[in-house]
């Protein structure tokens, strides 16, 4: 069964629990807003500014230092890349799985039902036939 929010969307229940087992963990929660900051535009203004004032203005030769930091923050931020996908294969499968057993009980229910109205219509004909 969806969860509603406030502003009344439905959430599946994957969604939910992910959600609430990463606001209780400090560190996913950290994890979380450096990926959130790292892919947006803001991350990408920032550095053009701080690199151009780098480059032009607070040292001669930046190109060592320069270079050295960027890769640091490469390495990093790859790393965040695969949290971030780590991730979302996460929520994939636990939806997946979620969705596999709901199907299964949908499936189950219905052939219930099906069976149920087989042997009601069975009945009703057996019923009908015995009328004068």
């Amino acid at each position: 069964m969806a969860t509603v929010r406030r502003d009344a969307k439905p959430e599946h229940p994957v969604v939910v629990h992910l959600r609430e087992r990463r606001a209780a963990s400090a560190q996913l929660r950290v994890a979380d807003a450096i990926t959130k900051f790292a892919g947006s535009m803001s991350f990408v203004y920032l550095h053009v500014v701080a690199f151009a004032i780098w480059m032009t203005l607070a040292e001669k030769s930046p190109w060592p230092t320069l270079t050295l930091v960027v890769s640091l923050e490469a390495i990093f931020l790859s790393t965040f890349v695969m949290i971030g996908q780590n991730r979302a294969a996460a929520f994939q499968q636990a939806k997946a799985d979620h969705d596999f057993v709901e199907q299964e009980t949908e499936l189950k229910t219905n052939t219930q039902i099906t069976r149920q109205i087989h042997a009601l219509t069975t009945e009703l004909a057996r019923r009908a036939a015995e009328t004068p």
